[in-house]
């Protein structure tokens, strides 16, 4: 597949693939711009340890998006891959409820984390904490 049709595809799939998840049980967790991986190793040990909870991947867009390489895909810009996780992420932000358990320590503030999840959990009414504590507390940590 070309790139171009690649990056069309996986854009509709984050625009109209099935993202919800049930109250309480939304996961993320940010490793973009770091040199390593380690919130994404403790978000699925969390998952792992709580199998009422989920990511983003275990989504029906998420795990299209995966099975389609947006994971690993080399031959895109790493602009463009970010751009599909974007609007996928958006939309299962969108969509959660209750409490977001996050894994973003060091979240660099061009994350997806940073960009798209947590101004959209603010606009978000029906999700209250992040962590266990207010959304609006939890969020000042990054303000710069």
């Amino acid at each position: 597949m070309d790139n171009y049709k690649l990056l069309n595809e996986g854009l509709k799939v984050a625009q109209t693939y099935d993202v919800s998840s049930k109250e309480d049980s939304v996961v993320v967790y940010s490793i973009s711009f770091q040199n390593n991986s380690l919130n994404r190793d403790k978000a699925f040990d969390f998952i792992t340890k709580n199998p009422d909870k989920m990511l983003i991947e275990h989504t029906e867009c998420g795990s299209k998006l995966v099975e389609m390489g947006f994971e690993s895909v080399i031959s895109l810009d790493h602009e463009d891959v970010m751009m599909v996780w974007a609007e996928a992420s958006r939309r299962f932000i969108a969509s959660a409820k209750g409490n977001i358990t996050a894994f973003v320590d060091n979240a660099h503030p061009q994350s997806t984390f940073r960009s798209v999840e947590l101004p959209n959990i603010l606009k978000n009414e029906n999700i209250k904490t992040i962590n266990g504590l207010d959304k609006y507390k939890f969020a000042d940590r990054f303000k710069q």
